[in-house]
């Protein structure tokens, strides 16, 4: 194959992946009196994708992700949320929370420079 061939087909490959990651759907809230809930239904295209890393060997779903690895297969999702269910028969289907009260951190204000002359 080709440098050009191998460009292209990378590139293509790279198109369908965006495409997949565009399917990913957020469910709406829903809350109980300690954490407010949603999941994400990955477009079942998108598991072929996700490192082996990232599944339990024992049942063949994913094991629970940390903010970085489910960030890294193109989840996008507010600060504070936990994947913190497995579902073995849709491992498609992540189940996330965070505390009902959640208050993102806020980034420390830096006080502007002053230049000396």
């Amino acid at each position: 194959m080709s440098e050009a061939q191998d460009t292209s087909q990378k590139e293509e490959e790279q198109r369908k992946l965006e495409e997949i990651l565009e399917r990913i759907n957020y469910s709406d809230r829903y809350s109980d009196d300690f954490y407010e809930y949603r999941h994400v239904i990955l477009p079942k295209q998108l598991l072929r994708y996700i490192p082996e890393t990232f599944w339990d060997q024992k049942t063949g779903a994913l094991r629970l992700l940390a903010e970085k690895e489910w960030r890294a297969i193109g989840i996008q999702q507010s600060l504070g949320w936990e994947h913190y269910e497995i579902h073995v028969p849709e491992p498609h289907v992540l189940l996330f929370r965070r505390p009902k009260d959640f208050v993102p951190p806020t980034q420390p204000m830096v006080a502007p420079s002053r230049a000396r002359k």
